[in-house]
C-alpha cells in the first residue's frame, strides 16, 4: 500500500466525478455508476474489468459511507480512465480522524476490511485532504 496519492498522476483520457449521499443507497449507486461509466469506455458490464472496478468501488464506498460518514456530507466518487489501460479509483469522504488499517483476516462484523481491494488493486493509498481523506486504487484494465 502507498502512503499518499502520487503527485503526478497522468492526464487522464476520461473522467467521472460525483458527489453522492453518505447512505447505503448512495454506495450501491456508486458501484451502478462505475459499471454504466467503464461500459461507455468500452468495457462491457460482463467483463473482467467491470467486475474487478465494481468490486473495489462496493469495498470503498460502503467504508466512505459507514466509517467516514459525517452528518449533513456526501462522499464522492472519481474515476480516471489512465493512460495504458489503467482505471484510477478514488472515493473521498469527510472524516480525516480515523486511520485506515489493513485487516488481514475477516473482521468480526463480516467485513473484509481492505483485502479485496489490496488483493485487486496494482497499488493502493490514502491521502488526508483539507476535509476528510481519499482511498485509491489503481486497477489494470487489460
Amino acid at each position: 500500500m502507498n502512503s499518499e496519492i502520487p503527485t503526478q498522476i497522468p492526464t487522464p483520457l476520461g473522467e467521472l466525478s460525483l458527489r453522492l449521499s453518505a447512505t447505503p443507497r448512495g454506495a450501491r449507486l456508486a458501484r451502478r455508476l462505475t459499471a454504466q461509466q467503464l461500459d461507455a469506455w468500452g468495457y462491457p458490464h460482463d467483463g473482467e474489468a467491470s467486475d474487478t472496478a465494481q468490486h473495489v468501488v462496493a469495498e470503498l464506498a460502503p467504508n466512505a459511507v459507514t466509517h467516514g460518514r459525517v452528518p449533513g456530507r456526501d462522499f464522492g466518487l472519481r474515476l480516471l480512465l489512465l493512460p495504458e489501460g489503467t482505471l484510477r479509483v478514488e472515493v473521498s469522504d469527510a472524516r480525516g480522524d480515523r486511520g485506515l488499517r489493513i485487516v488481514r483476516e475477516t473482521d468480526a462484523e463480516g467485513g473484509r476490511g481492505l483485502i479485496l481491494v489490496a488483493v485487486l488493486a496494482r497499488t493502493w493509498g490514502v491521502q488526508e485532504r483539507d476535509v476528510g481523506k481519499t482511498v485509491w486504487a489503481e486497477l489494470p484494465l487489460g
